[in-house]
């Protein structure tokens, strides 16, 4: 029986590499940067950029459906800190996204709304100035990228203090920036919760390692 189950797990992991032109494979075994028959890509996926004219490099992990980014992307220095979280819809940046120093602490805040690339416009509810918890259906033509929506906010790393705050309503400037006097004095900083996890799930552990992996096709 134990020779029976081997071969059959080892026919559907020959049928699961089977399915993708490429990919890599990572130390535990598991397919990464994966892309299909017809060169999309799909699932987890890690993209590397290095230095470039004093640009510092960034990794980035996420998940690709139909080759759109989907759902939370991290960002991490070159050295392995956590320094964003994006948000992606139909491939496109929506919601909040957050940035951080190599330290961990926010240095800004972004607010975007993907719209469906699929279609040449697209409606949005957004809420009324004039009447308080009221909104309005707005149609939207589609430019093909997210636009900026709701507030921007730049904080100052060392007091944690928002020093310049923008708002946005479908990709127009609502609200001239705000500013906030900047401190000189160093005071200590709480964490964002996303980076003190991030920090407490990875202690101790070094990069995963991969390398490539095709199939014929």
């Amino acid at each position: 029986m134990r020779t029976i189950f081997i071969v059959v797990l080892l026919g559907f992991s020959v049928c699961s590499f089977a399915q993708w032109k490429d990919y890599k494979l990572t130390s535990k075994g598991d397919t990464l940067n994966r892309i299909d028959k017809i060169g999309r890509k799909w699932g987890p996926w890690k993209h590397h950029y290095d230095n470039v004219r004093g640009e510092p490099g960034y990794e980035e992990e996420g998940w690709y459906e139909k080759d759109r980014k989907e759902g939370e992307w991290r960002l991490y220095s070159l050295m392995g800190d956590l320094v964003g979280i994006e948000y992606y819809k139909w491939g496109l940046k929506d919601s909040i996204c957050r940035y951080f120093t190599k330290d961990g602490a926010l240095r800004l805040e972004q607010s975007w709304r993907a719209l469906n690339p699929d279609k040449e416009y697209d409606t949005l509810e957004i809420e009324d100035p004039d009447k308080f918890d009221t909104y309005r259906t707005v149609i939207v033509k589609n430019e093909g990228a997210a636009i900026k929506h709701g507030i921007w906010k730049y904080y100052d790393p060392v007091s944690g203090r928002v020093i310049r705050s923008e708002m946005y309503t479908l990709g127009k400037l609502e609200q001239e920036a705000k500013s906030e006097p900047v401190t000189t004095e160093k005071k200590p900083v709480a964490k964002p919760k996303e980076v003190v996890e991030f920090e407490k799930k990875n202690a101790g552990k070094k990069k995963v390692r991969y390398k490539d992996g095709t199939t014929g096709g």
